[in-house]
């Protein structure tokens, strides 16, 4: 069995749509690890959880993280959802 696919999701304040977007996919496939962060972490938005919860999908443990904490880490793919992290990441060593 080959190893999962690691994929970060990275936005300012990971309070809505890096958390929608690891939630839903952690929810439809398996073969792949999904996380997420920001560069300017905040706390969760209550809509996030509300809409997640509207689909079915499992919110048990979100939280917003800081990118900080995935510096050891590897990725296979790194998405940004907004122009800023987008910009954040050309300049950052952790994105890469």
């Amino acid at each position: 069995m080959s190893p999962a696919i690691k994929v970060l999701f990275v936005c300012v304040a990971n309070s809505a749509r890096s958390l929608l977007a690891e939630a839903l996919l952690r929810h439809t496939d398996s073969r792949l690890e999904a996380f997420s962060a920001g560069s300017e972490p905040s706390e969760v938005d209550l809509r996030t959880i509300q809409a997640l919860e509207a689909v079915g999908v499992d919110a048990t443990g979100l939280r917003s993280k800081s990118i900080n904490e995935f510096q050891a880490d590897r990725f296979d793919y790194v998405i940004t959802l907004c122009d800023k992290s987008a910009s954040e990441c050309l300049t950052n060593a952790q994105c890469r």
